[in-house]
């Protein structure tokens, strides 16, 4: 029988968005990011399920794709998370989790937190290890001085402090 004589299934008018690209990085987290991607995990959850009633309209449809495919994000993070201990790191060394606080050419004194990438916030003093400043003092001593590798040009940082949490 021809198909355009058979009823279509229901889930035919179902989306199904492309995955969100993974980084290639370890998905390397502390307790605090590891958290995060539970509760983000829990709440696209519960909005899923709020969406799935309402999903009559072409919008709803398109919502509940976005939900299911941020929801795929998340799990995968988690599926692929590696919770770093501070405890574990030597405490002159720069490593993940660490509280680093540098100092600039023009005696700026900055601190920065090594966190995982979904918990990098570099407008709140969180950086992953991947990023130009995370790489410039990752392994770096107590009183090291490092050039840290930024669009407008090299600068050279001192490590002036470092904290594990």
């Amino acid at each position: 029988m021809s198909k355009a004589f058979t009823k279509e299934d229901d889930d035919s008018a179902k989306l199904r968005l492309d995955d969100l690209p993974q980084s290639l990085h370890p998905n390397l987290v502390t307790i605090e990011g590891l958290a995060d991607l539970e509760n983000r995990q829990s709440g696209l959850m519960r909005e899923l399920a709020d969406l799935r009633t309402s999903a009559e309209s072409v919008e709803g449809r398109q919502a509940v794709a976005v939900a299911e495919r941020d929801l795929r994000y998340i799990a995968a993070r988690l599926a692929r998370a590696v919770l770093v201990d501070p405890k574990n790191h030597a405490p002159d060394v720069v490593a993940f989790g660490a509280e680093v606080e540098i100092l600039t050419d023009d005696d700026d004194s900055q601190i920065f937190r090594i966190v995982g990438e979904d918990e990098a916030d570099p407008k709140r003093g969180l950086i992953a290890p991947y990023s130009p400043l995370g790489r410039a003092i990752m392994g770096a001593q107590l009183g090291s001085i490092v050039e840290w590798r930024k669009p407008a040009g090299s600068v050279e940082i001192e490590i002036i402090a470092i904290r594990y949490r």
